[in-house]
């Protein structure tokens, strides 16, 4: 590449692998269509936004004597109370005995639990290092993956589409001793997840921790449950990977959100991380970003939990998005895409509808059906962004958090409209 001046610019390793990532273009046809209905963007819903809450914290902050600290630069860390209050729920959330409560200095707040993740991957890969990851995983941290330049490995999946642990077994098997040691992540989405919205079972957690454990692997775990708290009517049961006895030897690395549950323009994220000297090195690296996460936003949050304003935000956030899930799930159901081949099962939280066209539709970024829906007046994400090494085509991410009702039956059929154009 070359400067202004003409002169070539030499970039790091890291800054030459960096590109934009391929949904870029999806959103910027969506900003450039005004007409467009967009099921692609992970937003939330506007008409939620806890505006009279957060006006309500705010004036009561800066209306005490010492509001100037409020506006002052706050520890790398993070605020020593938040961090107090979100290791509490943490740890009532995995039903963990008082001796082996989370604490508040294993827990770090950062700029929502996308930092996180990108700093634990810092730390821990260098180029060609391989990390697991489910499939479909979150697209974004694919971007993170290959941004270190790691080597992205699928864990594989049984015929009831759940991890499957002997499987995995068999590929640590078919390593040899210097692969094994490229081994330095597993990347778990435990609840709700983005883009499937699906939650992993106890089962399959342990199940993956015995057989890392068989063969002496002590590799760092990473659980993402930025959409745990996101439940429609009932919460999971299902322990994280803090609360479950066969993960107690391995560095854990859990996070979690407080942008999604309540209001995601604060941008305040946290990671509870059971290695110190993991966390230790986050935090150096944290330091060299931004030393702390805004410690204004960070006090109307911990405001906000410890006021009681918290706990209505996600009752009537689960509402809403129970009812728009159920709105463009009947749209699809009415517009006859089951009949056209198309297959997708009813979450019980999160942001998502996965659907899986007939085996062979090309759905992918380039495609035809992908062309084909926004000249319809609809924009989805392709499932394949949102895949590792095996990148099937026929995917789909329908996010129902930003559209009204309205909006979300509207997208339903011309969604349902570009599928029939497309049936055989």
């Amino acid at each position: 590449m070359k400067t202004e001046s003409g002169r070539p610019l030499s970039f790091s390793a890291c800054g030459e692998r960096l590109k934009a990532p391929e949904i870029t273009r999806l959103m910027a046809t969506a900003l450039a269509s005004p007409e467009l209905l967009s099921l692609a963007a992970g937003f939330t819903d506007n008409e939620t936004l806890p505006v009279e809450a957060v006006r309500e914290v705010v004036d009561k902050l800066l209306s005490r004597s010492d509001a100037a600290g409020y506006l002052q630069y706050g520890t790398n860390q993070g605020r020593l109370p938040l961090r107090e209050w979100l290791a509490r729920r943490v740890s009532d959330q995995d039903r963990l005995p008082k001796e082996q409560a989370i604490a508040a200095e294993q827990v770090m707040i950062t700029n929502g639990s996308q930092q996180a993740l990108a700093l634990a991957t810092q730390v821990l890969c260098d180029p060609g290092d391989i990390v697991f990851v489910e499939n479909p995983t979150y697209f974004v941290y694919l971007d993170v993956l290959r941004g270190v330049g790691a080597d992205v490995r699928d864990l594989p999946r049984d015929a009831e589409n759940r991890i499957d642990a002997e499987a995995f077994g068999q590929i640590l098997d078919a390593m040899d001793s210097a692969e094994r040691r490229r081994v330095k992540a597993i990347y778990l989405l435990g609840y709700f997840s983005n883009p499937a919205s699906t939650t992993l079972t106890e089962k399959e957690k342990t199940d993956l921790a015995a057989v890392l454990r068989e063969r002496e692997m002590w590799v760092p775990v990473l659980e993402d449950a930025a959409y745990r708290e996101l439940y429609f009517e009932e919460a999971s049961e299902e322990r994280s990977i803090l609360g479950l006895d066969t993960f107690h030897d391995f560095p854990r690395l859990y996070l979690g959100t407080l942008t999604k549950p309540f209001a995601t323009g604060l941008k305040v994220g946290f990671a509870c991380c059971t290695d110190a000297d993991w966390l230790q090195r986050m935090l150096y690296l944290k330091g060299q970003h931004d030393f702390g996460t805004a410690h204004f936003q960070q006090a109307i949050l911990e405001e906000v939990l410890e006021s009681g304003r918290y706990e209505p935000q996600l009752k009537l956030l689960r509402k809403t998005y129970f009812d728009k899930m159920r709105t463009l799930h009947e749209a699809l159901l009415e517009a006859g895409l089951r009949e056209l081949g198309w297959k997708w099962e009813v979450p019980e939280g999160g942001l998502y509808l996965w659907l899986e066209g007939p085996r062979g539709l090309d759905t992918g970024v380039e495609s035809e059906f992908c062309r084909r829906g926004v000249e319809n007046g609809v924009l989805y994400v392709p499932g394949d962004l949102c895949m590792g090494e095996n990148r099937e085509k026929n995917f789909v991410r329908l996010s129902f958090a930003a559209l009204s009702q309205e909006q979300l039956r509207e997208a339903g059929r011309r969604f349902a409209k570009t599928a029939r154009e497309f049936t055989q």
